[in-house]
């Protein structure tokens, strides 16, 4: 089982740049494969970055390629998104997830909290 738990979130401008956490708690987290999602107000859960067990393989949805990035450190059990040029779009409550697959959150077997993200136009 993994545990997770999602730091970082806030209110910034438009243009800002937030990294956001995820800390990892149980054995196996090294052998999950890692995604970011985003919840907005009337939309559907979206699926925003994932990261390989090992790290060595990532993707990201349309709407953030080449803004966001994910990166993990299996060592610290951490896993991070780098925000950057965000938008007022990007708002929302961001969840960490622990996933077999990765693209879509029926991949996922564990969840954190989320953590709100608030853009300012």
């Amino acid at each position: 089982q993994v545990q997770l738990v999602e730091s970082g979130g806030g209110l910034v401008q438009a243009g800002d740049s937030l990294r956001l956490s995820c800390t990892a708690s149980g054995r196996t987290f090294s052998s999950y494969h890692m995604g970011w999602f985003r919840l907005a107000p009337g939309k559907e859960r979206e699926f925003l970055a994932g990261v390989n067990w090992n790290g060595a393989g990532r993707a990201y949805g349309a709407s953030v390629k080449g803004r966001f990035t994910i990166s993990r450190d299996n060592a610290k059990n951490m896993v991070y998104l780098q925000m950057n040029s965000l938008k007022p779009e990007d708002k929302g409550v961001y969840y960490c997830a622990a996933c077999t697959a990765l693209g879509s959150a029926s991949g996922c077997d564990y969840w954190g909290q989320g953590t709100q993200v608030t853009v300012s136009s």
